[in-house]
């Protein structure tokens, strides 16, 4: 049955069930084709976007696209996001119909190709690493990455039922959670960097600086854009254009799955919007927890601006 047929007939999909692999939790469909993602062939030239979901990711592939086609708005609206930048190793059960798989789309993308990930680092496909592909990681502070992807899990029928907002914030602590635990996330990718190339950043400075943020980028890529190009991708990558565009928010894919009255794909785009949600007590029992995960490591983020 696709899923105009389940409209027709007003079946409420079926959320997604957790599986894991090497101890991290994914979908069913993405551990039943983990062969398949693990054995992908990245090319050398590719370049791989890489965040712990609700980190920031479609906002820096666009700001990747805007910088690759030199700022030309009108290229950047071939397609959508998801069929620009493909997700490796997402897929979908066969009844929401016939939606290709990020595996299907990069495979037949000609080069250069940008392709994205929320797999930890442990976890991607090894040709990455041995054709020394170019990736960019964009982290987001705790706290705000989980409020966040609470109301991302609520919106989405494709993610598992979140639970309520007490409920959520255990499995988060505890890492529970599609594609596992933040804390391993942000801490094995920033143990990754002094290995391969990749460019770390950080979503709070995005947010705070994003044309110096955008210059890294530029830097990186190898690209000499003109000031005038720079500020355009500025003002295009500001979270309400953004928000406003069809082509980056998902409102022109994955109808009927993704529900944008419950709360939209891109929400807030703030910092700090988890103090309208935390409690006192939530707060205090996070932060001695947030103590002991991130013991030892150098990585520092802001939580507030």
């Amino acid at each position: 049955m696709d899923l105009d047929q389940m409209k027709a007939l007003n079946l409420e999909l079926t959320r997604c069930e957790l599986d894991e692999v090497e101890g991290v939790f994914f979908t069913e469909t993405i551990c039943a084709n983990w062969n398949k993602i693990w054995n992908f062939r990245a090319r050398p030239d590719d370049l791989l976007i890489a965040t712990y979901a609700k980190a920031g990711t479609t906002w820096i592939q666009e700001i990747v696209d805007m910088i690759q086609q030199d700022g030309d708005l009108e290229k950047c609206k071939r397609d959508t996001t998801y069929k620009r930048q493909p997700f490796i190793e997402w897929s979908l059960p066969e009844y929401f119909g016939p939606i290709p798989s990020g595996l299907e789309l990069a495979e037949v993308m000609p080069s250069p190709r940008t392709l994205k990930t929320h797999l930890p680092a442990q976890l991607v496909p090894p040709s990455f690493w041995d054709q020394n592909c170019k990736v960019i990681y964009v982290a987001r502070n705790a706290k705000d990455n989980l409020v966040s992807y609470y109301h991302f899990h609520r919106m989405n029928k494709m993610m598992p039922e979140p639970g309520t907002w007490e409920e959520f914030v255990e499995k988060f602590m505890d890492g529970k959670v599609l594609w596992g635990s933040w804390y391993d996330h942000v801490k094995g990718w920033w143990e990754a960097k002094d290995k391969h190339h990749i460019l770390y950043l950080f979503y709070e400075d995005m947010k705070e600086n994003p044309k110096h943020e955008i210059q890294k980028v530029v830097h990186f890529l190898e690209k000499d854009l003109k000031k005038e190009v720079l500020e355009k991708i500025v003002k295009h990558t500001a979270f309400e254009n953004m928000k406003n565009n069809p082509m980056a928010n998902y409102t022109k894919e994955f109808e009927g799955i993704m529900n944008h009255s419950i709360s939209p794909f891109m929400r807030k785009g703030t910092i700090g919007d988890w103090k309208n949600h935390f409690t006192v007590a939530q707060n205090e029992k996070f932060d001695q927890d947030y103590k002991k995960k991130m013991a030892g490591t150098s990585l520092n983020f802001r939580s507030e601006l």
